[in-house]
C-alpha cells in the first residue's frame, strides 16, 4: 500500500478542488453511465497492483447481480490523489473507489465520501463489528463512517529459525531485551554479517516502537509528545542496533537475498506480502524460517495498514455501489481475494477459515492483528512522518543525539500540526 497524504487546510483543499475543475473534462468513468442493454454500470477505481485482479472478482459479482455491470479502472498510486481531487471538484468520477487509509481524513473533510452508517441494516456486511477495531479507526471521519476495511496488513518479525538456533536461541525473541541480544549475537558471526534489518525508510517503525514503550504520540488536543522520555527512549533503543553493528545503515541488499543463504540479514520486520516473496524467490529456505509477533516492551503494538473501499458521495448508483461493497466484504469473497493477491482479509470471520488457520505464517499476522493500531488518522500525519525519517537519519548517522533531535522534531511537528 502506498499512501500519500499532504496536509491540506480547508482553504487549500477548496483551492485545489477549484483548480481541479479545469481538468474535469479529462475524467473518465462518470458514475451516471448505463450499458446499452439497460444494465446499471458502476465504475470502480482500484489503485496499484491489486486493481489488475479486480475484474476477476467483479465477474463473480456480476454473475450474482446480472442487472449490474462493473467497469474497473486501474490507477497508479502516484497519480491517484490528483485524480481523486479532480473527481471531487467536478462531482463526477467513480461510484466505488479504493482509498488509502491515510486519505480518509482529507476526502472525508471534503465531503466526497458517502456515510455508510445508514445502510448497515440493509447491508450487514458493512457492520463495523465484523472487523478488527484498529481497522475501523481508519474508516471514520468525525461522526461518520466513510469507508469499509477491504484488506489489512500489519508488521511482524521474520526470522531464520536455523540461524537463531545456532546462536543459542530456540525461539523468536519475545522482549526488547531478547531482540537486542539475538541481533548482537547474530552480528558476531563474521564480517559483513548482521543481526537484523531495520528499514530506515519505513515511516511507521519509530512510532510503532514508541507505542510499545508506552509513549503517547499525540494527546487528546492533537499536541505532539515526540520529545517525551518514553518516545526518546524508544528512538535510542532503535538507534542502538546501528551503533553496535547489529543493523546495517546502508546495506544495499535485497531483503530476500539477504535473508537466504548465510543469512546476512537473518531477521527483519515487514508485512504479509513478504511470505509469498520468500516462498517464490527462496524455496531453498523451506523449513528454515518463520514469523512471530513483535517482541514486547510495555506492549507489542504493531502498525496497521491496508486499504478501504468507499462509495463516492456523488454516485448516481448508490444501491448498486453499496451492493458491490457488501459483496467484496463477504468472508468467502475476501478469501478468494487473498488467494489471488495475498492480501489479508479484513473480516474477522474470514480469519476463522482453515486456509488461514492451517498456515503458520499467516496465523502470526492474525495474532498480531489483535495488537495493531493505525497511525493517527489526521490529514497532517504524512508530513510529520516524513520529518521523523529525516530526524532519525541524523541520529543513526551519528550527527546528533536522540534527545536533542527529538526536541527539534517535536517543534517541527507542532508547526506542521498547527498549519
Amino acid at each position: 500500500m502506498k499512501n500519500w497524504l499532504p496536509k491540506l487546510n480547508k482553504k487549500l483543499i477548496v483551492g485545489s478542488l477549484a483548480g481541479a475543475v479545469l481538468m474535469s473534462g479529462a475524467l473518465t468513468g462518470c458514475s451516471s453511465s448505463t450499458s446499452g442493454s439497460g444494465k446499471t454500470v458502476i465504475n470502480v477505481w482500484g489503485m496499484g497492483e491489486e486493481a489488475k485482479s479486480l475484474p476477476k472478482i467483479a465477474e463473480a459479482f456480476e454473475k450474482e447481480n446480472p442487472k449490474i455491470d462493473v467497469k474497473v479502472q486501474a490507477i497508479p498510486w502516484e497519480t491517484a490523489h490528483d485524480k481523486l481531487l479532480t473527481a471531487v471538484a467536478a462531482k463526477k468520477g467513480p461510484d466505488v473507489l479504493q482509498m488509502g487509509t491515510t486519505w480518509i481524513p482529507e476526502f472525508g473533510s471534503a465531503k466526497a465520501l458517502l456515510d455508510l452508517k445508514p445502510y448497515v441494516k440493509k447491508y450487514p456486511e458493512l457492520d463495523p463489528s465484523n472487523y478488527y477495531a484498529g481497522s475501523i479507526e481508519t474508516t471514520k471521519y468525525k461522526n461518520q463512517t466513510v469507508g469499509v476495511p477491504w484488506y489489512i496488513d500489519t508488521r511482524v518479525l521474520f526470522y531464520r529459525t536455523d540461524l537463531l538456533k545456532k546462536a543459542g536461541f530456540n525461539e523468536a525473541p519475545k522482549t526488547w531485551e531478547e531482540l537486542s541480544a539475538a541481533a548482537k549475537k547474530l552480528s558476531e558471526r563474521g564480517k559483513n554479517k548482521y543481526g537484523i534489518s531495520l528499514d530506515v525508510k519505513e515511516q511507521s517503525l519509530g512510532f510503532m516502537f514508541a507505542r510499545q514503550n508506552g509513549a503517547e504520540l499525540l494527546d487528546s488536543q492533537g499536541k505532539p509528545h515526540f520529545n517525551d522520555p518514553k518516545f526518546v527512549e524508544a528512538v535510542d533503543y532503535l538507534n542502538s542496533f546501528f551503533k553496535n553493528g547489529s543493523a546495517p545503515k546502508d546495506a544495499g541488499i535485497d531483503i530476500v537475498q539477504g535473508f537466504r543463504g548465510d543469512g546476512i540479514l537473518p531477521m527483519f520486520i515487514s508485512g504479509p506480502w513478504m511470505v509469498k516473496l520468500i516462498n517464490d524467490q527462496a524455496p531453498d529456505l523451506k523449513g528454515k524460517w518463520a514469523t512471530a509477533v513483535l517482541p514486547k516492551k510495555e506492549n507489542n503494538l504493531s502498525a496497521l495498514g491496508g486499504s478501504n473501499l468507499s462509495v463516492f458521495q456523488y454516485t448516481k448508483h448508490k444501491d448498486a455501489s453499496l451492493k458491490f461493497l457488501a459483496f467484496m466484504n463477504k468472508p468467502e469473497t475476501q478469501l478468494k481475494w487473498m488467494n489471488m493477491t495475498n492480501s489479508l482479509p479484513s473480516t474477522k470471520k474470514a480469519w476463522e477459515d482453515q486456509a488461514l488457520k492451517d498456515n503458520k505464517f499467516y496465523t502470526t499476522f492474525g495474532e498480531q492483528m489483535k495488537d495493531s493500531k493505525p497511525m493517527p488518522v489526521i490529514k497532517q500525519w504524512e508530513p510529520v512522518a516524513q520529518e521523523y525519517l529525516s530526524s532519525f537519519e541524523k541520529i543513526y548517522r551519528g550527527q546528533t543525539t536522540p534527545k536533542k533531535e527529538m526536541n527539534e522534531f517535536n517543534k517541527k511537528a507542532e508547526d506542521l500540526l498547527n498549519k
